[in-house]
């Protein structure tokens, strides 16, 4: 019959589309950088500790990639029901047991077989990794740069944090728990000053989009991980200060930092109901250094050395 050399598009295709759009992240959830308001960081104090510590890693160049988190899901396979990008330790999976993290090889220098991992960014204009159930659609941007900083206290000295310390930052479901564990940071290389808490950043053009990612740093002085896995190393206060009964430890600042497309167009992977909500960001480290490395980075910050 005539007429039928073009077809009218099929409701399924427009249907796709709705679902993808469904999926997150939206048009609200991204602010141009120049509107961030720019944030102060809490002044150090006479007796602080200036110093700082880079633990130097790579960026995933060999993708070691899974879906896993052993922290907060141990034995699970997919139980973040995200990607993760790992650098340190290249045994990291949902069987790691302090044991297996130890006998592993590094990415790292200096023999620190810790492991750093976060989710990872996809550019969401592409349909790779389309059939993902979890909804985790799009191409796999690699970070630029990976910067694991080690910093000092505002407050004062810092102690040592003991081997196979587990601490993690930010809240991968805080778009339905609500933002008290939340802690996202997204930036601008060159606008370093405006930290957004709940929104992608649009950059201007040359300029990389940033993950600054602030870990806990007042240790309860006797435990490696907690129940909930936040309340043995809690965050300080406004002004870099420890609560009472705890100890500052070297505090881990990660800097991711990637080339995306122009415009609203990329996303972190995230568990399906968060939609991709950029307070969901997070971070996780296990502290696997050799002591005497561990006692350089408390040399280095509370020496005011830059190592």
């Amino acid at each position: 019959p005539p007429g039928t050399a073009s077809p009218s598009p099929s409701p399924t295709q427009s249907g796709d589309e709705e679902e993808c759009a469904d999926l997150g992240p939206f048009p609200q959830d991204f602010v141009n950088i120049r509107q961030v308001q720019p944030v102060n960081e809490a002044r150090i104090g006479r007796d602080g500790s200036r110093g700082s510590f880079i633990s130097r890693c790579g960026t995933n160049q060999n993708r070691h990639n899974n879906p896993d988190n052993f922290i907060v899901a141990p034995g699970v396979s997919n139980g973040a029901h995200h990607l993760h990008d790992y650098v340190g330790n290249l045994s990291t999976d949902a069987f790691s047991t302090d044991e297996s993290l130890a006998a592993a090889g590094t990415t790292c220098r200096l023999g620190d077989k810790s492991t750093y991992f976060w989710p990872v960014i996809r550019d969401r204009r592409s349909d790779e990794n389309a059939d993902d159930p979890d909804g985790n659609v799009g191409r796999l941007v690699l970070p630029r740069a990976v910067t694991l900083q080690f910093r000092g206290s505002p407050a004062g000295d810092v102690v040592a944090m003991p081997r196979f310390m587990r601490i993690i930052t930010g809240d991968a479901k805080a778009a339905t728990n609500g933002g008290a564990n939340a802690k996202a940071g997204w930036s601008c290389s060159g606008f370093q000053n405006r930290i957004s808490p709940d929104k992608y950043t649009l950059c201007p053009r040359g300029s990389q989009v940033l993950r600054i990612l602030d870990f806990p740093s007042c240790w309860d002085g006797q435990n490696t991980d907690s129940a909930n896995h936040r309340t043995h190393v809690v965050f300080p206060d406004q002004n870099g200060a420890c609560p009472q009964g705890t100890q500052a430890i070297p505090q881990l600042r990660m800097t991711l930092a990637y080339n995306v497309p122009q415009g609203p167009s990329y996303a972190v992977d995230a568990f399906p109901e968060q939609k991709h909500n950029p307070v969901t960001d997070h971070g996780d480290f296990v502290n696997v250094m050799p002591d005497r490395l561990m006692q350089t980075v408390v040399s280095c910050i509370n020496r005011g050395r830059r190592c």
